[in-house]
């Protein structure tokens, strides 16, 4: 039966030499560039074109000198037909160059190391300043002012001009100050006492406003604002939101503690509260799941028992919402970081001392730690990787607070040598850069779509 034009259903190579030679030689072919040939001067170089000089005798002399000048004129007197390399041609320029040069084809500039001072700028006399790790006797304003509790008096020290004044000398009976916290307005502030009771102060006025009584049992040695709730933490274990604007100013009572509450900070959305105790634990607590209940059964969110000592040292990162840095005592000397919807811990870091405070910088990815014995520093790490960048001494006890400027650069540290220092250890302010200038974007007269 004739297969006819069929092929074989089996389409294996054929085995003979000359075939397979073939293929191979057929696959190593040169395609020229058709584009840069002149099909129309090799048509006639190959036709006619050179027939003057294969027969030089039927041509006469005014013949061959017309066909020079012509073949000059056309440029003819090429010797080449093929050709298989051209110049890319001129490139038009469709954007102006100048929105390239500013904006994609700048080159990045390297950013210059910043030097960090070893040594404080400005040091203050800070007598009678209290000795004692579990209090938060220091905190600097939004307008630039701090405030310093030393002994029964609260100090405030104008950074503008460098001036100091008084604001209050409680009664013996009702101090020492156990703590201090500036209002977010700058101007408002709150002193919380040994015989339980919490002041609210017009610092402008000089004038007191309120005292809230009735939450606490005895010393409250945290303080923590959140707008118009002010949360206070007493060694009675309880952690207390107020609203200051009504009568009745608890609102919220969290319960969980069983020791003295001596660290408190809420996070910058003001959704989540993180607060420390002698009792070694760490918890988090959720605005939203606390309003819900009822003011005497809030339930924490999380609750940590990772560190082994007192957890005062708290601080939220300012690039991370959720990342929550806190710090151990004495027998702890560790720094954790957590996860605060998870309540994972992320990274512990072993500093080889008593860790009194924590603060984020809020222009880098660098957190500063003050610490107790043995050496009375204050460490700058690198985050994430926690590589120490400096060790700042200076101190001859243990740092025990610390607070940030409100720009972020200057940071303030009080130590039980009674000694209060200034360290420009997160650089120096930037200056507002100007806007970027207008370009016009290409294709601008284009009606957008969206």
């Amino acid at each position: 039966m004739d297969a006819g034009p069929l092929k074989s259903a089996n389409n294996y190579p054929s085995k003979c030499p000359d075939q397979r030679r073939t293929i191979r030689e057929n696959l190593d072919r040169f395609i020229p560039n058709r584009s840069a040939m002149d099909f129309d001067y090799a048509h006639y170089m190959l036709t006619g074109g050179r027939k003057g000089k294969e027969n030089p005798a039927a041509s006469s002399p005014s013949k061959e000198a017309y066909r020079k000048q012509i073949a000059e004129t056309l440029n003819m007197n090429r010797t080449r037909i093929l050709a298989f390399k051209n110049k890319p041609p001129t490139p038009v320029e469709l954007i102006p160059q100048s929105f390239y040069s500013s904006s994609v084809q700048q080159p990045k500039t390297t950013k210059p190391r910043r030097h960090i001072s070893q040594s404080s700028e400005r040091t203050l006399d800070a007598p009678d300043l209290l000795d004692d790790y579990y209090l938060n006797l220091l905190d600097w304003g939004s307008c630039n002012v701090l405030a310093i509790a030393l002994g029964s008096t609260v100090y405030l020290w104008d950074a503008t001009d460098g001036s100091t004044s008084e604001l209050v000398t409680v009664e013996d009976e009702d101090g020492p100050v156990t703590s201090v916290s500036w209002a977010p307005d700058g101007r408002h502030i709150s002193i919380g006492l040994n015989n339980s009771d919490v002041q609210l102060w017009d610092s402008t006025a000089n004038r007191l406003l309120r005292t809230l009584k009735g939450g606490h049992t005895s010393r409250v040695g945290s303080l923590a604002w959140n707008n118009h709730i002010l949360t206070t933490g007493g060694m009675d274990g309880k952690i207390i939101n107020n609203d200051v604007r009504i009568r009745s100013h608890i609102v919220e009572t969290y319960r969980g503690h069983r020791q003295e509450v001596c660290g408190l900070k809420w996070s910058a959305s003001g959704q989540q509260l993180a607060s420390g105790g002698n009792d070694n634990l760490l918890y988090i607590w959720d605005r939203s799941a606390a309003s819900s209940n009822s003011p005497s059964q809030s339930q924490w969110l999380h609750r940590m028992e990772n560190h082994t000592a007192a957890v005062k040292a708290l601080a939220w990162c300012p690039f991370q919402g959720n990342l929550l840095a806190s710090g151990g005592g004495g027998s702890d000397r560790c720094i954790k970081f957590w996860n605060t919807h998870t309540g994972a811990c992320l990274n512990s870091v072993d500093t080889g001392s008593q860790v009194c405070a924590l603060l984020w910088n809020k222009n880098e990815r660098e957190l500063l730690s003050s610490h107790g014995f043995t050496q009375n520093q204050l460490i700058l790490w690198k985050y994430p990787s926690m590589v120490k960048m400096a060790e700042l001494t200076g101190h001859t006890s243990r740092v025990l607070f610390m607070a940030q400027s409100p720009d972020g650069c200057t940071v303030a540290s009080a130590a039980g040598d009674e000694t209060l220092r200034f360290w420009n250890v997160f650089g120096i302010p930037e200056v507002a850069k100007p806007a970027p200038k207008a370009h016009p974007e290409p294709f601008a007269h284009l009606t957008r779509i969206r």
